[in-house]
């Protein structure tokens, strides 16, 4: 039986498009009132819409989560329009690749704080609410690189690993206050982010973009893309009552890529 969410308002970060687009409709659609942010107000709009669609309530920011002013006016923000929030979705994110020798170290920063930096910094805004109500769920998108490693992605794979120790972390802090802390962790998704991944497989190799595809498929066992409703299905699933017990975990969705 899937849980009912409503009563719950959640935030949903990165959520003009993608998995956090996905996730956003999907908390809509289990009855949670849903506030999105990114940085593309004319996006976050068109969301919002399909949102309210559903029935339920919306509230759309811009917000660059790297920024930290923008991130400590969120609650604020959020809580004038729908309420506090009780369930929370660290989705914003970003891949980038380089060879390890010659990396520049503005990649390394800025691999570092949009995909660990960030989720600490907007967890930490909205967690007192949540220790106050004795009630919350934390859940981060994280990645299959959070649990290994791969060629030319040191940053992003050093953020992510990063991420799976912040949430173990957390969610030993918060269990005593009725708060699960729990990540995400996709293999490639059929999302612009890969597609971006594609396209640079294409300008490295010569390769068309149908075989770039093809590869990237290729490491899942099941030979395809993750898609974004599988995402969203556990993330609803991890919101609500019956994922009470769950928490400090990495839940991988990837085909069988990952078999530890």
């Amino acid at each position: 039986m899937t849980d009912t969410l409503q009563g719950r308002t959640a935030l949903v970060t990165g959520a003009s498009k993608g998995a956090g687009k996905a996730i956003a409709l999907a908390l809509a659609e289990a009855g949670a009132d849903v506030a999105i942010c990114a940085r593309n107000q004319v996006e976050l709009d068109s969301v919002a819409e399909l949102i309210r669609a559903k029935g339920r309530r919306a509230f759309a920011v811009t917000c660059d989560v790297t920024d930290a002013g923008q991130v400590a006016a969120l609650p604020d923000a959020v809580s004038n329009e729908l309420g506090a929030v009780d369930i929370l979705v660290n989705n914003a994110g970003a891949a980038e690749s380089h060879k390890f020798v010659g990396h520049p170290d503005e990649l390394w920063n800025r691999m570092i704080e949009i995909n660990l930096t960030s989720v600490y910094r907007v967890s930490k805004a909205f967690v007192p609410g949540m220790i106050e109500r004795k009630w919350g769920r934390v859940i981060v998108i994280a990645s299959i690189s959070s649990k290994h490693g791969a060629r030319y992605v040191t940053a992003y794979t050093a953020a992510k690993h990063g991420v799976l120790g912040l949430v173990r972390a957390l969610a030993m802090e918060l269990v005593s206050s009725n708060i699960t802390v729990n990540a995400i962790c996709p293999g490639y998704l059929d999302t612009p982010m890969t597609d971006a991944s594609i396209a640079n497989i294409v300008k490295r190799t010569g390769k068309s973009e149908e075989e770039a595809r093809k590869i990237i498929a290729s490491t899942n066992p099941q030979g395809r893309l993750i898609t974004v409703e599988e995402v969203a299905a556990l993330t609803v699933m991890l919101a609500g009552d019956s994922a009470r017990g769950i928490t400090a975990q990495s839940i991988t969705i990837d085909g069988g890529q990952l078999q530890h």
